[in-house]
């Protein structure tokens, strides 16, 4: 059983929270989960937030980490150039509905993509309200650090002591925030014991790296990973990016100290510099690394070796994944460059060959992407953990405007209004919305809210079987939606080198 002291008004470890009402449900935002990571603290392992007297306000989101932003709003044009950036980013947001339960409800905590570099837990496309209130659930965003501040590896620069620099900073702070949560969310009303994590795309390929690391472990029992699977680089690359980043900031490795002081802008521009050094093979410059202590192993290989073992999965893509990445007017590649950011991208040398079996045009460098990079590592993933836990397969085949060159297709990102109930969003910024992809929507708040109470996705309106045996049974969310068994066998057959 839980304490709460007033509808709003929550005791944590830290101090007492005021919420507010928002949408049809309560919200406390801008919760410090870890010290402002900032001067002495940057590029250091978070510590635990520290407590403050009387009750702090929990009406607003906190900042965004630094990060560069898209004056048009994206592709959902949803501009944030208005709100805050700051090193001081680590805080979470949490939605509970509205009435009072006794019993404890599960918990849903999402993690933000952005290639590793943009993002934030509160922007307005993450809130959680919608998802909380049809779900009958406590919905929690979080922020962590991105770019060379969250991603450098800087662990061997280390000086040997508990709070040195540390590799894998943005992972650790997503561990720092699972534990803030594990420690307080029974006085929101929430299960400390049934939390499932749920992510798209680095959001996605964080919570693979979360399966590998030994410091995760026993804080969630259920993933949902949208559009992102095994995603890291070894530590070799690493240490030659680290020492890049430095020399490019003027710091000599006897004068690390300085790191504490440059300006945010500073490291903000190295970084950007190093990303147009390295071209466009380079498609996530910084991003987990296998440091052999905090990430020991690449996430596939650890999953496939049972670092998971228990933990219910949900994995999927969208159809046309590469539709974002590449559109009409851009200049594709060449044959050579393609062939080595394929290589690059997926670890995988003969991907190289691979890239010649799709046409050199718009439409074939899209299935390529979608192919290759996002369903490969999608299928290599649920093989490698269905051995060790059940795993439910889904695509997302929805298409908002048929006939339109990018919102015609289930594009990456496209399935995120639809899980978290944001339609309205889109409607907003001029796109629309009708019925079916209203029932879309449903469809999909409806099999995650199940997955996260009951660890399985099937619904009264949508069975959904696991993907095990030889049907690997996977949900198409369309216009209609439905099981399919294995669709394309053969390609995956050849993508996946399994039967």
């Amino acid at each position: 059983m839980f304490t709460i002291l007033d509808e709003l008004i929550i005791r944590t470890r830290n101090g007492l929270l005021q919420g507010i009402r928002q949408q049809g449900v309560r919200a406390w935002k801008g919760i410090p989960y870890a010290e402002p990571p900032i001067g002495k603290r940057r590029f250091r392992r978070p510590v635990p937030a520290q407590s403050w007297t009387g009750i702090r306000e929990a009406a607003a989101a906190g900042p965004l980490a630094p990060q560069p932003v898209d004056p048009a709003g994206g592709v959902f044009g949803l501009k944030r150039g208005d709100i805050q950036q700051s090193e001081d980013c680590l805080y979470l947001n949490i939605w509970a509905p509205d009435s009072v339960s006794g019993e404890p409800l599960p918990v849903m905590v999402w993690i933000h993509g952005g290639a590793f570099v943009t993002g934030g837990g509160g922007l307005p496309i993450y809130d959680g309200s919608a998802l909380a209130e049809r779900g009958g659930l406590i919905v929690v965003s979080i922020s962590y650090r991105l770019g060379a501040l969250g991603f450098a590896h800087m662990g061997p620069y280390s000086d040997g002591s508990d709070d040195g620099y540390v590799s894998n900073a943005g992972l650790l702070d997503q561990i720092a925030a699972l534990e803030w949560i594990k420690d307080n969310i029974a006085s929101f009303g929430g299960d400390p014991t049934q939390v499932t994590v749920f992510g798209e795309s680095a959001g996605s390929m964080s919570i693979a790296a979360l399966l590998a690391m030994p410091a995760a472990k026993g804080l969630f029992s259920r993933a949902i990973m949208q559009s992102g699977a095994s995603q890291a680089i070894t530590d070799e690359q690493g240490r030659l990016l680290a020492k890049a980043l430095i020399e490019s900031l003027g710091v000599a490795d006897h004068q690390l100290d300085k790191l504490d002081s440059l300006s945010t802008e500073d490291i903000l521009l190295a970084g950007n510099k190093l990303k147009q050094a390295a071209g466009s093979s380079a498609i996530m410059l910084f991003q987990p690394v296998i440091d052999g202590k905090e990430l020991p192993l690449d996430p596939l290989e650890s999953v496939a070796q049972g670092s998971a073992t228990g933990i219910e999965l949900i994995i999927g893509t969208n159809r046309e994944e590469g539709a974002l990445f590449i559109q009409d007017g851009m200049p594709l590649l060449s044959g050579e460059k393609n062939a080595k950011a394929y290589a690059a991208v997926t670890g995988e040398p003969r991907a190289a060959s691979w890239i010649g079996d799709y046409p050199m045009t718009v439409d074939g460098q899209r299935q390529a992407m979608t192919e290759l990079y996002f369903w490969r590592s999608a299928l290599r993933f649920a093989e490698a953990h269905r051995k060790h836990a059940p795993v439910w397969m889904y695509r997302f085949d929805f298409a908002l405007v048929p006939g339109h060159r990018l919102l015609g297709t289930a594009f990456h990102s496209a399935e995120i209004p639809f899980v978290l109930g944001h339609l309205g969003l889109l409607q907003s910024a001029g796109m629309p919305v009708d019925a079916g992809a209203q029932a879309v929507a449903e469809q999909m708040q409806d099999a995650w809210a199940a997955f996260g109470k009951s660890g399985s996705p099937s619904t009264p309106q949508l069975e959904w079987q696991a993907y095990d045996g030889d049907q690997r049974w996977t949900m198409i969310f369309g216009e209609e939606s439905g099981l399919v068994s294995d669709p394309e066998p053969e390609k995956r057959k050849r993508l996946t080198e399994s039967a």
